[in-house]
């Protein structure tokens, strides 16, 4: 159980940078795809299931959603790999 609980802290500690931010689509794909990937994770391990499985499908989602929307529908400032 312990290393469950670990491996969620991880994932959501390294999806607290790539939070979806950024104006261009492809810029908000990817931070949104690493924030769904952290959070799938955790939720993976969390429930009892993959914590590679909800990684899978929490950044496909993410991207999804990152991709879909424009900075105007969420903006949280420049990537952390722009600053």
């Amino acid at each position: 159980m312990l290393k469950i609980i670990s491996i969620a802290a991880v994932a959501m500690i390294a999806s607290v940078g790539l939070t979806a931010c950024g104006s261009s689509p492809g810029d908000r794909a990817i931070s949104g795809a690493g924030l769904g990937a952290g959070a799938g994770a955790a939720a993976g391990a969390l429930t009892g299931g993959s914590p590679l499985a909800g990684a899978l499908i929490g950044g496909a989602g993410g991207a999804a959603v990152g991709g879909l929307t424009d900075s105007h529908d969420f903006d949280l400032g420049k990537p952390v790999w722009k600053r």
